[in-house]
């Protein structure tokens, strides 16, 4: 069995913290694109509602709908940018 020098131990600290890093990355993008995925699908939904009681308002609720959406995918943009930073910055 090889002896824990200094060196060995520092590259086990570097690759554990690599490691720490990647798992908070991968959990700030999984936990952070729930939101915005719900949010986009209760947006659609009450969009089809909408268009379907009053189908002469379609290109108003069209574009209100496409506006909330992307006011929605903000929120997953954010949490990429925070899985970067986690990954690349710390």
């Amino acid at each position: 069995m090889e002896q824990l020098t200094p060196e060995v131990i520092s590259e086990l600290a570097k690759a554990i913290a690599v490691a720490g890093k990647a798992i908070g990355a991968g959990l700030a993008m999984g936990i952070g694109a729930i939101g915005p995925g719900v949010g986009e699908g209760n947006v659609g939904a009450h969009a089809m509602d909408a268009i379907a009681r009053q189908p002469e308002l379609t290109n108003v609720i069209t574009t209100r709908m496409i506006l909330a959406d992307a006011i929605a995918e903000t929120t997953g943009i954010y949490s990429l940018v925070i899985a970067f930073l986690i990954l690349f910055a710390l």
